[in-house]
């Protein structure tokens, strides 16, 4: 038998029939997004015990509510007539459901986990030749034998980014706990107005230069075989990170870093030592969720994710705090004024081939608002362990900081790292990296 084994696949739908003839349009951060799509699993340690598949039921239930509030995750992508751009016809085709068995508990398969094996418990399927017959997101459940459950989340990324998938897992565990209540509906609304009289070059254009150069020079897709390493940082030990990378002569708050830019600091330097650079660090994208900067509730469904390039010139591995530095001042620059730049030059290019955003530079994804640990689908019962992806991996590599458990405090964080196979074996051994001896959650086989 098989570490996984499917039983089945099927197709699940809302309680609530879908109103005939809606259409939701996609953003151009949706629409810049195309050629990525997002991986999530939540691992979950229920106290009791069950028979088996009485889980699934139950979630099987449950999620026929929560669909009632997510349309656009039931619909199906199709072209506008008007310009030919990508668009959800909102209808009861339903979303895709796989179950599954797993051997042992769900401690023991945490106590050995590497990229191959967690991703047997996120179905996905590359887009068909014909979308309209595709289903967009996929769902799978797998009961462990011996205690516990995973849910396996994946959508294609012009749909969602990694805050709205978990919204979707949240508002499920909120229908499976509460009945039909979800603490916050989502939102489905285009991105802010164009601005009156303004436009995007009235600006630095720091943003735009970012994803024209992304457009304009596509990238080989890498056929190195990636890996994936997971590390937990307590609160203490990012408040070290912070501290060693800290700036010199900070007294105000503006200059204090946050614990994503001084670990996005630290594994960029110790990434750039891995392959080898010498009297720079490679350049880098570093990757914000802009709904707060836009003013927008966190409920906001879709793509409100931006990228902006980090320079390594002039930068060495020694040198942890101009890194953090270079990063704080590129996130200054991602505020409102840049984003709607962003959107409003966006709108005007009408990119034809979108760009593949992560395989251009190494990414450095800010995950740290994704409220993954409040997906409680059972009383006082969080998810033990969340893993992330914005696939494919191809590019020079990728780094998602991520909220760690509550237990490890505020500051606390996870670091998912994905480098090519040998590159990965090195960055976990890196010398600096073990001088904070985080917790391996992850590893190599």
């Amino acid at each position: 038998m098989a570490e996984v084994s499917i039983i089945c696949k099927r197709t699940v739908i809302s309680t609530m029939p879908v109103q005939p003839g809606k259409f939701i349009p996609l953003s151009v951060l949706d629409r810049v997004m195309e050629r990525n799509h997002v991986r999530s699993v939540f691992y979950y340690q229920f106290p009791s015990e069950r028979k088996s598949g009485e889980l699934t039921d139950k979630l099987r239930e449950s999620i026929s509510e929560m669909l009632s509030a997510f349309p656009l995750v039931m619909g199906r992508l199709l072209r506008s007539p008007d310009e030919g751009q990508w668009m959800v016809k909102c209808n009861d085709a339903g979303l895709r459901m796989v179950e599954a068995n797993a051997k042992g508990t769900v401690n023991e398969w945490l106590q050995n986990l590497d990229r191959e094996k967690e991703l047997k418990l996120v179905h996905w399927e590359e887009m068909s030749h014909k979308p309209y017959f595709w289903s967009p997101f996929y769902v799978q459940i797998t009961e462990f034998e011996g205690g516990g459950l995973a849910i396996g989340l994946s959508c294609t990324h012009l749909l969602s980014d990694p805050t709205s998938a978990t919204m979707i897992i949240k508002a499920w565990a909120d229908t499976t706990l509460g009945g039909k209540h979800i603490h916050q509906p989502p939102l489905f609304h285009p991105l802010p107005p164009q601005r009156q009289g303004n436009t995007y070059t009235n600006h630095q254009p720091y943003l735009i230069n970012h994803y024209k150069s992304a457009i304009q020079n596509p990238v080989p897709i890498s056929k190195h075989k990636h890996k994936t390493i997971t590390l937990l940082f307590s609160q203490e030990m990012v408040r070290n990170c912070i501290a060693m990378a800290g700036i010199p002569n900070a007294h105000d708050h503006e200059k204090k870093l946050t614990p994503f830019e001084a670990l996005s600091a630290l594994f960029w330097t110790r990434t750039s030592k891995v392959k080898g650079m010498e009297g720079s660090l490679i350049d880098m994208s570093i990757t914000l969720d802009t709904r707060r900067v836009l003013g927008l509730d966190n409920g906001f469904f879709g793509n409100y994710t931006v990228y902006n390039k980090v320079r390594g010139d002039g930068l060495d591995e020694n040198e942890l705090s101009k890194a953090a530095f270079a990063i704080k001042e590129v996130v200054s620059k991602m505020e409102s004024d840049g984003v709607m730049d962003l959107i409003e030059w966006l709108e005007q290019e009408k990119c034809e081939i979108p760009p593949l955003m992560n395989g251009y530079h190494l990414v450095c994804v800010n995950l740290e608002n994704v409220d993954s640990y409040s997906a409680i689908f059972e009383d006082n019962v969080s998810p033990v362990h969340v893993s992330y992806y914005i696939e494919p991996s191809v590019g020079p590599g990728q780094v998602l900081i991520l909220p760690s458990p509550r237990s490890e405090g505020a500051f606390g964080r996870v670091v998912m790292v994905t480098l090519p196979e040998d590159e990965a074996e090195k960055l976990l051994n890196d010398e600096l990296i073990q001088q904070f001896a985080p917790t391996t959650l992850m590893g190599l086989n």
